[in-house]
């Protein structure tokens, strides 16, 4: 009897299954994990099999189910192969390796029973395909109704965080429009001055997010403009500009020291100045009341270090590394979306630098953007400069 020859050799077979688990590449379950899939179902299948036995079909059906799946009624197999996906899904396996799981079981049976000259009857395998036939079917259910919903969950995430994103940056560039214009209303300033050159670059900024969002939409990907070589200091002296109306409207001081004319950074010019917007911005914001906020630039080894310094009052424990994670926000100040920092260390990483911070309690924190260095060339002005 089959049912008998799987009650005597249980541990065997289940030895024969974690095997040839072990020896396919990329299984990542631990030994416990392995033994709680099988094992139950191969118990199922003898409980099946001596049911059927003893002539009992409704206990074999409640057991394992009807073959085709026909029956609707949820069997205990049905449970626990559909558990014993969920499982596997949350170990990274795919499809066919959960298919494999119940193959392997197979094998070892007919393989088993080969060795040991064990004859079974047309009705058993009958029996036995039936199970292997639904437990797959439950398991593959289950696994792909979950795998299907975290991807979907996933996508939802990522649409999410690339919309937040492009609010959060367009509402930063419509800022510093809004600024300029203010600050030109206030002193009946002329458009082609400074100020409006400010005015002028935001709309240039929001165009440009509107553009690369359109372009990210036809290819599915994450676009970016040109890069180049260009002047650190008139990196800077940008950054300052946009910034210092923002400074102005909070009563803060924007200190920026001088910065050596022939040090040069490479990269997306406008990606790398939305990011140091993004930490001016956060640090103005997060600065006590009539303080300074500074920005220096200079050259250390094979690097450029890009440094804003705030009087925050330091940072919570263990909230430096947080602070970078998306929809992460700082303070009690809800403002915002909680995703400058963020966009900021992915801009940075996308052009070979690093974004860090560093924490002084109970006086501030300073944020680092580390770059190439680069010396600008001879005769060519350095923002036209390309390698």
């Amino acid at each position: 009897m089959m049912y008998e020859f799987l009650s005597n050799n249980a541990d065997d077979l289940i030895q024969r299954c974690i095997d040839k688990v072990n020896k396919r590449p990329q299984r990542n379950a631990s030994r416990e994990q392995l033994r709680t899939g099988i094992p139950m179902f191969l118990e199922q299948l003898t409980k099946t099999l001596y049911a059927e036995e003893k002539i009992d079909t409704t206990a074999a059906m409640a057991i394992s189910g009807a073959s085709g799946g026909e029956r609707k009624d949820a069997s205990e197999m049905g449970a626990t192969a559909a558990a014993h996906g969920a499982s596997l899904l949350a170990l990274d396996y795919t499809v066919d390796q959960v298919v494999h799981d119940y193959g392997d079981l197979c094998q070892a049976i007919t393989d088993l029973a080969i060795e040991r000259d064990a004859p079974f009857s047309a009705n058993e395998f009958r029996t036995l395909n039936r199970c292997l036939d639904n437990a797959i079917a439950s398991a593959v259910t289950e696994f792909s109704f979950l795998r299907d919903c975290a991807i979907s969950d996933r996508h939802a995430s990522e649409t999410n965080e690339r919309l937040g994103f492009l609010m959060h940056e367009l509402r930063n560039s419509l800022s510093v429009a809004t600024m300029a214009v203010a600050a030109m209303e206030a002193g009946q300033l002329s458009i082609s001055g400074a100020t409006g050159a400010l005015l002028k670059r935001g709309h240039a900024a929001m165009q440009r997010l509107i553009n690369l969002s359109l372009e990210d939409v036809r290819t599915e990907g994450a676009a970016s403009g040109p890069k180049g070589v260009f002047s650190l200091a008139d990196f800077i002296h940008e950054a300052r500009d946009s910034a210092q109306l923002e400074a102005d409207t909070r009563g803060s001081a924007l200190v920026v020291p001088d910065v050596d004319k022939l040090l040069a950074i490479q990269g997306d010019r406008d990606l790398l100045l939305a990011a140091l917007a993004n930490l001016l911005n956060n640090a103005l914001k997060f600065t006590c009341a009539h303080t300074a906020v500074s920005l220096t630039a200079y050259a250390e080894g094979q690097r450029v270090l890009i440094v804003v310094r705030d009087h925050c009052g330091g940072l919570p424990a263990g909230n430096a590394e947080k602070m970078f994670s998306p929809f992460t926000q700082r303070g009690d100040d809800r403002s915002g979306l909680g995703l400058g920092l963020s966009i900021a260390r992915q801009s940075i990483s996308r052009n070979g630098g690093q974004l860090s911070v560093e924490d002084f309690p109970g006086v501030g924190c300073a944020f680092t953007m580390s770059l190439p260095r680069h010396l600008a060339l001879d005769g060519i002005p350095p923002a036209e400069q390309t390698h």
